[in-house]
């Protein structure tokens, strides 16, 4: 019947012969007791604009009908709005928050990946990185964005490429290997993404290192943006072990810089053999770092939001839009000095430019990521509440 070939091929379901499924819009037919029925299913196999047919024939032409009506109107639809996007595989595993919170409210879920559009590509996700912002932003926010997809980078496999479309770094096809920043719902099987966020991934990174490079690296980038950090600087670090940190000391010692950074003495190797000066924060944190400086201070980076973070670099450096934070925004405010976000505007865009940059001193060996540990993507709760401890011992990766 050329109706239920059309009606198939749409993707619109119907029911030939049997009673209603849990399908929503469904045309039905089926026998009963007295003759046939024909009926279109709502919510919960309600049926609606039910039909009592005594003759068989008279059955077929009202179900024919309906089918017909919803081709028709899947046409026009289409027709005004353009084909909507079918999924590139059934259905795949992805990480949500359904209600604001931590760790504790994340769920694995199954969800359709759309087939990539014009200037979107799919990604096959080999490694998923993980960064405290990923639960950060879960906690609170416009209930209408729930539920949110987790993750903002990832590194994997190109499986499909949207019509005229080439990737961020060039070129691009099916099986390259590649990293994507900044993206939605990372921790993710498959994700497809915007292709000017998608680069090439360079041969010397594996996935779980790739997937972690650009969410600090460009965080520290800008960084060193706002405060004019140079070769010339005496550059003080505070939270010098952590990801963000750890890319700023590489990122400095390619200045030239002289860079002395704090850490609990349990990371004063990582604070070293990243180029960086230890010195263990604490009470008496300025003294000590006045003694270790010999010299003034000219740049502060404050990577963890401290009152004593903001307090030393407050005493230590003499111009205070030299001072920036990525975490004491009130303090920010209050005292004057410098604080970047990914979402204010001049700071996305600056982040956004440096990427393949970054990339290019990664592949090169001149900025190294350390991943302290790779967990299942299925266990990515037991990973956030590791991470949200903030003593995770260097980054971590989600793998698929």
């Amino acid at each position: 019947m050329r109706e239920l070939a059309s009606a198939e091929s749409a993707g619109i379901p119907f029911c030939w012969m049997r009673r209603p499924s849990n399908d929503v819009d469904t045309p039905c037919i089926y026998e009963t007791a007295d003759g046939w029925r024909v009926s279109t299913t709502k919510e919960r196999c309600t049926e609606e604009s039910v039909t009592d047919h005594a003759d068989r024939a008279a059955a077929i032409d009202d179900f024919v009908s309906r089918v017909r009506g919803f081709v028709r109107y899947r046409e026009l639809r289409e027709a005004l709005l353009g084909a909507p996007r079918r999924s590139v595989h059934p259905m795949t595993k992805h990480w949500v928050a359904p209600r604001f919170g931590g760790s504790e409210v994340l769920e694995y879920v199954d969800v359709e990946v759309p087939a990539p559009g014009p200037g979107e590509v799919t990604i096959d996700v080999r490694a998923a990185g993980m960064n405290p912002a990923d639960t950060k932003h879960t906690r609170q926010g416009d209930p209408s964005d729930l539920p949110i997809a987790i993750g903002y980078e990832v590194a994997g496999v190109l499986s499909a490429i949207g019509p005229d479309t080439t990737i961020a770094s060039g070129g691009g096809a099916v099986g390259d290997e590649v990293l994507a920043f900044r993206v939605a719902g990372g921790w993710a099987e498959r994700i497809t993404v915007p292709a000017p966020d998608v680069f090439a991934k360079p041969a010397s990174l594996d996935f779980p290192e790739a997937a972690n490079l650009l969410l600090a690296g460009t965080t520290a980038a800008d960084m060193l943006r706002v405060t004019r950090a140079s070769g010339n600087d005496t550059v003080l670090v505070h939270g010098a072990s952590g990801a963000v940190g750890v890319s700023l000391l590489q990122q400095l010692r390619l200045l030239g810089a002289r860079v002395i950074g704090t850490s609990s003495e349990r990371n004063a190797d990582t604070v070293r053999n990243f180029g960086g000066e230890w010195v263990a924060y604490g009470d008496g944190l300025e003294a000590r770092v006045r003694e270790r400086a010999t010299s003034s201070i000219d740049v502060a980076l404050d990577c963890v939001g401290t009152d004593e973070a903001v307090d030393v670099s407050l005493a230590l450096v003499a111009d205070r839009s030299r001072i920036v934070t990525i975490a004491a925004f009130g303090r920010a405010q209050d005292d004057g000095i410098r604080a970047v976000g990914g979402a204010q505007p001049e700071s996305k865009a600056f982040r956004d430019s440096v990427r393949q940059r970054l990339i290019d001193l990664a592949g090169a060996g001149d900025l190294r990521v350390p991943v302290a540990r790779t967990f299942p993507l299925s266990e990515a709760k037991a990973a956030a509440e590791l991470l949200e401890s903030q003593h995770p011992g260097g980054k971590l990766a989600l793998v698929p």
